[in-house]
């Protein structure tokens, strides 16, 4: 992706930290005939394990990507983050010379890596107990794989297969104002919380609280 220095982001917490709120991505690979195919997969990332974390999921058995990628492709995961349309009228620039456009703020993680297929049901369940206890544990009463009858899990296991993508190159980009003045970010923080909703007051916190420097 076009990555201009100043929306660079490298810190490990804050990719990370973005691709464990938001784990459904956008997992892009060959589709076998010379073109792309895309899939939106929930992936688990594992930081610990490699230098930039290991991405862990599941598919439908049914689905032919497990097949496509044979023994092991490249693959890039998309990891979408906040993002809000930013008007020019919030900026005071704009009023004392009107030398100033709209613009679309974002944040993204793309990470990078050879994605293999792994059809194996201990393997699978493991990771199935994983993901439900990564997703429940918000609960009052969270759900566990033990919960349903173990017939009927073992069902649920054999219909799907595990992918594994170790991921050998990441890249952030946190577009976010820093491009701007800061008289123009402090308006801009200001009209997007002004919108009263959820996207754009995520986005105004970042713009007013990321920092100069990544």
């Amino acid at each position: 992706m076009y990555l201009p220095r100043h929306f660079e982001e490298t810190r490990p917490a804050a990719l990370h930290g973005l691709m464990r709120a938001r784990p459904l991505a956008t997992l892009v690979t060959g589709d076998g005939a010379g073109g792309f195919d895309a899939n939106h997969i929930p992936l688990y990332l594992d930081p610990a394990a490699g230098p930039h974390g290991v991405l862990r999921g599941h598919v439908a058995r049914a689905n032919p990507l497990w097949r496509l990628i044979g023994d092991g492709a490249p693959a890039l995961a998309i990891f979408q983050g906040d993002e809000a349309y930013v008007s020019p009228s919030w900026y005071p620039s704009k009023h004392e010379h009107g030398k100033a456009v709209p613009t679309w703020n974002y944040v993204v993680v793309h990470a990078r890596g050879t994605l293999r297929a792994i059809d194996d049901a201990a393997w699978l369940r493991g990771l199935l107990d994983t993901l439900t206890g990564e997703h429940e544990s918000a609960f009052a009463q969270p759900w566990s794989v033990a919960d349903a009858p173990a017939d009927f899990i073992e069902k649920m296991v054999a219909a799907v297969v595990g992918i594994e993508l170790p991921i050998e190159q990441i890249a952030g980009k946190w577009k976010v104002s820093q491009n701007q003045p800061a008289a123009n970010r402090a308006g801009a923080a200001q009209g997007l919380r002004e919108r009263g909703q959820a996207g754009p007051a995520a986005m105004a916190r970042l713009v007013a609280g990321y920092p100069d420097e990544a």
